[in-house]
């Protein structure tokens, strides 16, 4: 009895360091595709002032 209770203590703990990673994984992930978009967003609002500026 005291082995399945061990055995199952080491997969919940097993369980729950492969979601942290996960998660952590992925909020780097999220942070890096906000920081992408938000500079795509800026290049695109710079690119199309200056050609609206030579288009007069």
């Amino acid at each position: 009895m005291l082995w399945k209770i061990l055995g199952a203590l080491v997969v919940l703990w097993l369980v729950v360091t492969v979601i942290g990673f996960v998660v952590k994984s992925l909020l780097w992930l999220a942070f890096v595709g906000l920081v992408l978009a938000a500079g795509t967003v800026v290049y695109g609002a710079v690119k199309g002032r200056s050609q609206k500026g030579l288009s007069r």
